[in-house]
């Protein structure tokens, strides 16, 4: 027997052959039994109340249509495993209902419908879910962001423009732009979820149907927020996907990059921060190490999180206008995983910031070297001393550069000796006063209250508008969490 014919032997001569079933049917139906199980059953319970209400079944049929598919779906997915007779998960849970209603009233449960609408709303159904979490675990973030913020209002550190240190700061100013940033990611997740919550149901194969439906009716029996109109965009439209993929990878990225900033600030070097003792491993040789791989693993999710969601951009790319399946089962995991990494990363750093150690007096003392507030000097003798700005900004260029010089800090110098290097330039001499303030971070920080600045007056005036704004963001949202299990308890427990 030759090659050809020991395969064809193995695979079988009809559909499907044993590789597709090995290499795809398998793990597609895993998928859509680990992922899709209790969607399913949702959007049989809609749409038999629909067909129901628009007299398309009679009142009998409907009671025992609901009746069947609540008793089926009571069954524990996990105990599912694929079988040959069955392509995928519906028919094997519509041989399942028929099982108990018999095969005729089973069907009827198909009405007007196609697995392309219906596959489509699963995957709504799913990521509203999936969204949903990781809002919750970016909330959670954000309190303690705007809390930390507010307790470390006047916790001076150095500001870093280009990795070198630039100017002094506080930690509350660079907590709230972290919370500030992220606020921006659930506004985008926020707009990502309004537009996967959308119902593409009765859209059919892509045509709708002859049928006398109600598309609103099950829109608003699942607790979409409107329909996809268009019934071909319906089907066709992969950019609910695309959306939300961009929303978490900006989410991801831009929490990668404060990321890395933690890890910089928690190394001896540095050590303005310490991560508190649950979140540190111990080396298996070096025991003096506290290694901060709870922000490390983070680190590690956020890209992983990046790289699935950018799957699904590749995966749309050039594909075709319409139903395809390079947008459904194979796809769709993708997404699931990278949900689930990114609430990882946002629930580990929430436990990291609730518990973290500041040094503030390390802080502090890092944030008067490296002639960091040489711009105050320049200011003041632009400010004060009438000064042009371009010659003050080479006046202070030029003590910067003495400083570094003679490997001294701008306290080291006394006044006297500031206003000898000034005489080269100007006819200005500086008060003890004016030269204190000018090499005091706290002076620095304190002056520059302009809307956004650093200022703790100014800080903790951003972060009140802020709680109040989080606080009322917070209730909508939680709104919309419960609106949806309202939605979900009535679906389960209706009957007629």
């Amino acid at each position: 027997m030759s090659y050809l014919e020991d395969f064809i032997k193995a695979e079988g001569t009809v559909f499907p052959g044993k590789t597709y079933i090995e290499e795809l049917l398998k793990p597609v139906f895993n998928d859509q039994r680990d992922y899709l199980f209790d969607s399913m059953f949702d959007i049989h319970r809609a749409h038999i109340i629909m067909l129901k209400e628009q007299q398309i079944i009679s009142s009998d049929e409907a009671k025992r249509m609901l009746e069947g598919t609540n008793i089926v779906a009571k069954t524990d997915p996990s105990l599912l495993t694929y079988r040959a007779e069955y392509e995928d998960l519906f028919f094997m849970m519509e041989a399942k209902i028929a099982e108990v209603i018999g095969p005729e009233l089973a069907g009827k449960i198909h009405i007007a419908r196609s697995r392309n609408d219906m596959g489509v709303a699963m995957y709504r159904l799913v990521l509203r879910e999936y969204f949903l979490k990781l809002l919750d675990s970016c909330y959670r973030l954000s309190e303690i962001l705007s809390e930390q913020a507010e307790q470390h209002a006047e916790t001076y550190i150095t500001g870093y423009t280009h990795t070198q240190p630039a100017q002094p700061t506080t930690l509350g100013h660079y907590f709230l732009a972290i919370y500030d940033v992220l606020q921006r990611d659930i506004k985008r997740l926020l707009s990502a979820y309004e537009t996967v919550n959308r119902s593409p149901l009765g859209a059919a194969a892509m045509t709708t149907t002859g049928f006398p439906i109600s598309r609103v009716r099950t829109c608003e029996l699942l607790g979409f927020e409107g329909i996809v109109e268009n019934s071909y965009d319906a089907i066709a439209g992969a950019d609910y996907l695309l959306e939300t993929s961009a929303a978490l990878m900006i989410c991801m990225v831009n929490t990668g990059r404060w990321i890395q900033d933690f890890l910089q600030q928690v190394t001896r070097e540095y050590g303005t921060f310490t991560v508190a003792d649950p979140y540190v491993q111990v080396s298996s040789i070096m025991p003096q190490k506290r290694n901060p791989v709870s922000i490390e693993h983070s680190r590690a999710l956020a890209s992983s999180a990046i790289s699935e969601a950018q799957a699904v951009m590749n995966m749309i790319h050039n594909t075709p206008f319409g139903d395809i399946v390079d947008t459904e089962d194979d796809l769709q995991p993708h997404l699931y995983r990278a949900f689930n990494k990114a609430n990882r990363v946002m629930k580990l750093l929430h436990a990291v910031i609730v518990t973290l150690k500041v040094n503030k007096g390390h802080a502090k003392e890092m944030a008067e070297k490296s002639c960091i507030t040489i711009t105050e000097l320049a200011d003041t003798l632009a400010r004060d001393y009438g000064i042009g700005f371009r010659k003050a900004h080479e006046i202070a260029s030029f003590i910067a550069k003495k400083t570094a010089e003679e490997e001294k800090e701008l306290p080291d110098w006394k006044v006297e000796e500031v206003n000898i290097m000034l005489q080269s330039f100007v006819n200005v001499t500086l008060t003890e006063k004016a030269w204190n303030n000018i090499i005091s971070p706290v002076h620095f920080v304190k002056i520059r209250s302009i809307s956004g600045g650093p200022s703790p007056n100014e800080v903790l005036r951003m972060i009140a508008e802020r709680k109040k704004w989080l606080v009322a963001e917070r209730k909508k949202f939680e709104k919309i969490v419960q609106k949806l299990k309202e939605k979900r308890k009535f679906l389960c427990d209706y009957s007629f």
